[in-house]
């Protein structure tokens, strides 16, 4: 028996390194990206100039003009358009399927929205150059179709299992007592959903709300093929427009000395947007603890 005993803490010594060790290696990853990033970032940033670098409208490296705000208004617009399209329609479904959906049809919906979350982003984007662009050039005559208004409808559609996925997940995590509560109150089954059962999984559909804008911030292949990749400032829906991340991919291959320390440092900003949605995201969910 003691001999059993010392072999099971053995064993639970051992696991607990692997655990530690790969908790350790996850934070030393992240630790490293940052490191390269600001290292080889931050001074381009200081050469250019921090306010001509953020608030530059002129992006034009061949003749020393390293202005990203059109790129970063094209990501915020983008990401905006995105979330419009791609929210409603994404916590409507994960309410529908949670708890509204036939088991018949269940069985086939379930597979389909996680069928969407495994498709590259190169196939979404033929999808919105063969579809969605012709479309909006047949719509607007004037338009050429590829535009901040394609980008946004197909990271609408790209967004959607992400939100729909960890919707349904905190939706059926609700206790059935706060929708029991909603018909021993009187409310319709609908009411009771509505107005017991989601409001108690906000949190969980927050969290998927601010997975999506990540997922539509760094997406990159899909937007290169619909949104048209023109480095100046946004005028307009049916416009083209350049993303950060578009920017840094675009570019990168042939960039040299400045121009690819800039590129670098637009890596940076992309990085420091993400890490303010993600403190923003923590701060929410704090107050709704609280």
């Amino acid at each position: 028996m003691g001999s059993l005993r010392n072999f099971r803490l053995n064993k639970e010594t051992i696991m607990q390194a692997v655990f530690f060790l790969a908790a350790c290696a996850s934070i030393l990853a992240v630790g490293l990206i940052c490191v390269f990033l600001f290292a080889n970032g931050l001074p381009a940033i200081g050469k250019i100039g921090i306010f001509q670098f953020l608030l530059g409208k002129t992006w034009q490296p061949s003749n020393g003009q390293y202005g990203i705000l059109p790129m970063i208004l094209g990501s915020i617009y983008v990401t905006a358009g995105a979330l419009i399209v791609g929210v409603p329609i994404g916590i409507l479904t994960a309410i529908f399927m949670a708890k509204f959906c036939p088991k018949g049809i269940y069985k086939i919906l379930k597979p389909a929205v996680g069928l969407l979350a495994g498709i590259p982003s190169v196939i979404y984007g033929f999808f919105g150059l063969v579809l969605i662009v012709p479309l909006i050039r047949q719509i607007f005559p004037d338009s050429k179709g590829t535009s901040m208004l394609a980008a946004s409808l197909l990271l609408g559609i790209m967004v959607l299992p992400t939100i729909i996925e960890v919707s349904e997940s905190a939706i059926r995590a609700v206790p059935e007592s706060y929708y029991e509560g909603g018909l021993a109150l009187g409310a319709s089954h609908e009411r009771s959903v509505f107005f017991a059962t989601v409001p108690a999984a906000k949190s969980g559909i927050l969290a998927g709300v601010i997975l999506g804008i990540g997922r539509v911030i760094g997406e990159t292949m899909a937007v290169i093929m619909v949104a048209g990749n023109q480095p100046r400032m946004p005028s307009g829906l049916l416009k083209g427009v350049r993303t950060l991340t578009a920017n840094i991919v675009m570019e990168m291959g042939y960039a040299a000395d400045l121009h690819r320390e800039s590129l670098i440092a637009t890596a940076v900003v992309l990085f420091v947007f993400i890490l303010l949605i993600n403190l923003l995201f923590s701060v929410m969910k704090g107050e709704n603890k609280g």
